[in-house]
């Protein structure tokens, strides 16, 4: 049984159950100092155990991980988000400098 949430590599690793959890990662089991949310998804995990009749079953979670909850923002709208693409380019073409000298890129 495992709780997580990383679907595309624990499917592939073909676990006999899993309960995808649609939440950053590190976060598979609830948000900190939420216990009845904890709970909750540890009460999933168990009716899964019980319930799974096969091989490689997969539920997912119901929750949401909503970053700002008056706009509704899910947490993967601001997952590895470039705001700043010139800066980003700057920063890449400077290491690649460096790289290429054998010097520590200056920060």
């Amino acid at each position: 049984m495992v709780v997580g949430s990383a679907r595309d590599i624990v499917e592939t690793c073909g676990v006999s159950r899993f309960l995808f959890v649609d939440y950053p990662l590190g976060n598979p089991c609830g948000r900190p100092w939420a216990p009845a949310e904890q709970e909750g998804l540890f009460a999933q995990a168990l009716a899964l155990l019980e319930r799974a009749y096969g091989p490689r079953t997969t539920v997912q979670a119901p929750e949401r991980w909503v970053e700002d909850p008056a706009a509704d923002r899910h947490w993967r709208e601001n997952f590895m988000a470039i705001r700043d693409r010139k800066a980003l380019a700057e920063a890449g073409a400077a290491r690649r400098a460096a790289q290429a000298t054998g010097k520590k890129p200056v920060r």
